[in-house]
């Protein structure tokens, strides 16, 4: 918290600096709500948000965007760029531009699908070298958390990781083994005793085990591999470890509505528990999946439209936190027509702001409702409180949307290493024209600047 006299010294401080750009909009989006005003930005951070019609400081230069909006860029907490050891199923230099596309500024990156995993300080330390050089935004990293790595924890805390993922059941890669529940006990406790975080993809490998295993073209046939109870069984699991040690526990890609009572009794229970769902659970349905189309496979899957309408109606109320892409790449080869063996994943991260716009609008929520689960809310999930919002002092980090704007999906268009996409052919509402990190245009009329993207670490 704030006190009023720290407010005022800092706003009488923002008069003194040297303002070197001024963005203008008859729509800027603040945590006060959407108004006309323009933003002053000064060492790439935002100076001071003032009145449309402010005077521009002798020297600086005006950026008006008439009454495209004005949002803080996008934070996505969930990314698997699978760099290095897989980039031939996506990048930094790749995966960044898409980000970049789609008006997210700052991206974590998920310990798994590259090689060397995220799972020691030195193996962290690899990925920040391959990253340096090729992020066009800003990049923070997860950590893993193994059966074989409770002794890694501490040190990968302590070098700047946002937390620590891990699996309930099979990851799909053999160099990142699942947790049993004895295993989990033993990370969770060990991550809560120096105060981290635990993202857990929550799926039970038992009730896994026990549902049909299907093979073939037929989606009905895959969703039927992946119940809802194994959602359930799994996360009500987690809860009660959690708050049995006192530990902060995030569920990742929430998918099955059945959930949601647990998740908001455990919320009024105290338990420190926040929890995402992503852009293809809320825009795309199981009825709507073609025979054959893999590239709607992901874990856990797209499931039902009324399951689809609960998850919104959990957004709304809070119970669900945030919307995070999940961007989870393959090469193409990979997604061959047999759900039982195509890689599961979908590439989001240039979409997702106009896929879940196209569909929050229809369901009359607003622009603002968009950038708290995608932009404030992530942010406040992993700290990063220079990020996230329109104020004075964070990150000038910007997008500038043309929310009413429409365009037709097309795959060649994709900034993603590899263009398969569930959303190819869908008109979607909202255009991003330019994005900003800290002061810097780097992407306008679809030609980006050289990456200017930063390495985050986690504050102590």
């Amino acid at each position: 918290m704030v006190c009023v006299a720290e407010k005022n010294e800092r706003r009488e401080g923002v008069e003194d600096v040297d303002v070197e750009l001024v963005l203008r909009s008859t729509r800027v989006i603040t945590p006060q709500g959407t108004r006309p005003a323009s933003v002053t930005v000064s060492g790439g951070k935002i100076a001071d948000v003032l009145a449309h019609d402010a005077d521009v400081p002798a020297g600086a230069r005006l950026e008006d965007f008439g009454d495209d909006v004005l949002l803080p860029g996008l934070v996505d907490t969930h990314v698997h760029v699978n760099d290095p050891g897989r980039t031939e199923w996506e990048g930094f230099w790749t995966a960044t531009r898409a980000a970049a596309a789609g008006g997210i500024t700052t991206l974590v990156d998920m310990p798994l699908n590259s090689l060397p995993p995220t799972t020691t300080v030195g193996n962290l330390r690899t990925k920040q070298d391959v990253a340096r050089t090729k992020a066009h935004i800003d990049v923070g990293f997860w950590g893993g958390a193994l059966p074989d790595n409770v002794g890694d924890l501490g040190p990968l805390h302590d070098a700047g990781v946002y937390g620590f993922k891990c699996f309930l059941s099979p990851s799909g890669v053999d160099e990142f083994p699942h947790l049993d529940q004895d295993r989990l006990a033993t990370s969770m406790a060990e991550i809560a005793g120096f105060g981290g975080l635990l993202i857990v993809h929550a799926e039970d490998p038992h009730e896994l085990d026990a549902a049909p295993h299907k093979s073939g073209p037929k989606y009905t046939d895959y969703l039927q591999t992946r119940p809802r109870v194994s959602e359930d069984v799994a996360i009500e699991g987690l809860i009660g470890l959690a708050k049995r040690l006192g530990a902060r526990v995030h569920v990742l890609h929430l998918s099955s509505s059945d959930a949601l009572p647990l998740i908001a009794a455990a919320k009024r229970e105290g338990v420190k528990l926040t929890v995402e769902t992503c852009p293809h659970y809320l825009t795309l349905t199981a009825e709507e999946v073609p025979d054959g189309a893999s590239e709607f496979k992901c874990c856990p899957p797209i499931r039902e439209a009324a399951n689809q309408d609960l998850l919104w109606d959990a957004l709304a109320d809070g119970t669900v936190d945030c919307i995070v892409t999940d961007h989870s790449p393959s090469t193409a080869d990979l997604k061959t027509d047999d759900f039982a063996t195509a890689w599961g994943g979908i590439s989001g991260l240039q979409l997702s702001l106009p896929a879940v716009w196209t569909e929050a609008r229809k369901r009359g929520h607003s622009l603002e409702d968009v950038v708290r689960w995608m932009s404030t809310r992530t942010s406040e999930l992993v700290g990063l409180d220079q990020k996230g919002a329109i104020e004075a002092g964070r990150d000038a980090d910007f997008a500038v949307l043309a929310p009413d704007e429409t365009f037709t999906v097309d795959p060649a268009e994709l900034q993603h290493r590899n263009r398969v996409t569930a959303y190819a052919g869908k008109t979607l509402s909202g255009v991003v024209k330019s994005t900003w990190l800290r002061g810097e245009r780097i992407l306008h009329g679809g030609e980006f600047s050289e990456p200017a993207g930063r390495l985050l670490e986690r504050k102590n």
